[in-house]
């Protein structure tokens, strides 16, 4: 249950980052509240009810307008000339890399907070402009505003100067590389041995219940197309116990849905329209992806860029191996906690969700076939795959767990002899195998 509510919060906080709005809003609440504890201050040294500090700046009326305006025009400059450029180098960086890395500066915090302090001190700047004014002692003129103004603007260099680093950092491949594994170990960490609530298991069995599906289930359809990002397991079992139904979800977060098409199937049939009403607000739809029920989004980012680095285009085989290491790295972690349960029980014990995770097998057949196709003929590649392979033996738990990466040495074993043509580098690659086979054997 823990680990469920973890999930649907770690969605939430991603739909929240992933935006280019929502800081810089808040940034501007913040900034015209400042507004309004300075003006409130200013109007009090209007009056002569206090007296301001020796520090704050003076002057006419007149100059406090030019002052602000000159501010104003230049923030609002220089944010268009930054992130124009930004975007102009990032959108460079991803032909390298793939599209996603402008998704990555959307989302990232840095980007954000740069955004909205610029649009904040703007914000800010605007307000004390339109606050000068005639008024019964002389004209007002907000000299402790002009004077914080003048302070957030030396704290927007700062913020520029740091965001230009940042920039130049961020877009540098290991970077982004390991910025994608880290969100995979999180990923693996987020969805492992996942409790599946409920109490003792009762009642038919899950193999009992799929056959009665498969016989008498009856399909609910998928309201829209798009991705299925998010699926409230919680919600449809409460729904699914409501009816004393079972529903098996014929597709995973990370999925495709086309609307008409069968997205999930109800048992037994007099419960599907209720089922079908209340589905939707149960599961989520989007345009894109994301990793909050969908760990196989993080390999295939990882894979996208090796594939992009070993094509004729880029041909930056560094690239590619870096992916290797990190998707090996990812695996030995699958390998130790993978263990996904299909079944979500109600507090009875009885079995009212049936899922379909993605298994053990499919994430080592998406971190290795796509990149063995592309490394064909590339030794380099393919002795990296098998060091990885050997790194994942050692971490496993299982006999099948071995198969399955004893299936992959084998294909990238044949491939070199068939694409290979350097005997000697044959022979790396098959003692790189031959190592693959030894640290099977001392896991038996």
């Amino acid at each position: 249950m823990i680990n469920r509510v973890h999930l649907e919060s770690q969605w939430r906080r991603e739909a929240l980052r992933t935006n280019l709005w929502l800081v810089p809003t808040a940034e501007v609440v913040v900034a015209a509240l400042l507004f309004l504890t300075t003006w409130e201050l200013d109007r009090a040294a209007y009056r002569g009810d206090l007296t301001l500090p020796s520090f704050v700046i003076s002057g006419t009326a007149d100059a406090a307008r030019q002052i602000l305006t000159a501010i104003a025009a230049a923030l609002i400059t220089v944010v268009g000339v930054v992130f124009s450029i930004t975007i102009v180098t990032l959108t460079l960086a991803s032909t390298q890399f793939g599209p996603r890395m402008l998704r990555n500066f959307i989302r990232d915090r840095s980007t954000q907070l740069t955004l909205g302090t610029f649009v904040g001190t703007f914000v800010y700047a605007i307000l004390a402009l339109i606050s000068i004014g005639p008024g019964t002692h002389g004209d007002f003129v907000p000299h402790l505003s002009i004077t914080c103004c003048l302070v957030l603007v030396l704290a927007d260099l700062a913020v520029l100067i740091y965001f230009i680093h940042h920039i130049a950092v961020s877009i540098q491949l290991p970077l982004v590389i390991a910025s994608i594994a880290a969100e995979l170990s999180q990923a693996i960490e987020a969805g492992a041995g996942m409790p599946q609530g409920g109490g003792p298991g009762r009642g038919p069995s899950a193999a009992e219940l799929n056959a009665r599906l498969d016989e008498a289930g009856v399909p609910v359809t998928a309201p829209t197309s798009g991705y299925l990002q998010f699926v409230r397991h919680r919600s449809l079992v409460r729904i699914a116990d409501q009816l004393d139904a079972v529903i098996r979800l014929d597709h995973r977060p990370g999925h495709f849905l086309v609307q008409g098409h069968r997205l999930a199937t109800v048992w037994p049939p007099e419960a599907a329209p209720a089922v079908a009403r209340s589905f939707a607000r149960a599961h989520l739809t989007g345009p894109s992806r994301t990793l909050a029920q969908d760990i196989s989004f993080a390999v295939d980012q990882l894979v996208e860029i090796a594939i992009r680095a070993l094509s004729t285009a880029v041909n930056d085989t560094f690239t590619a191996l870096a992916c290797i290491d990190w998707l090996g790295e990812g695996l030995c972690r699958i390998a130790r906690s993978w263990q996904p349960d299909p079944v979500h029980r109600d507090a009875d014990g009885q079995i009212r969700v049936i899922t379909q995770p993605v298994g053990y097998e499919r994430l080592v057949q998406r971190s290795f076939e796509k990149i063995r196709q592309a490394g064909a003929g590339m030794p380099a590649v393919l002795i990296r795959q098998l060091d990885a392979l050997a790194e994942i033996m050692a971490a496993t738990r299982t006999p099948g767990q071995r198969v399955v990466l004893l299936a992959q040495a084998e294909m990238i074993d044949r491939q070199s002899a068939a694409t290979v043509t350097e005997p000697a580098d044959q022979a790396d690659v098959h003692r790189r195998y031959l190592a693959v086979l030894a640290a099977h054997a001392a896991r038996q």
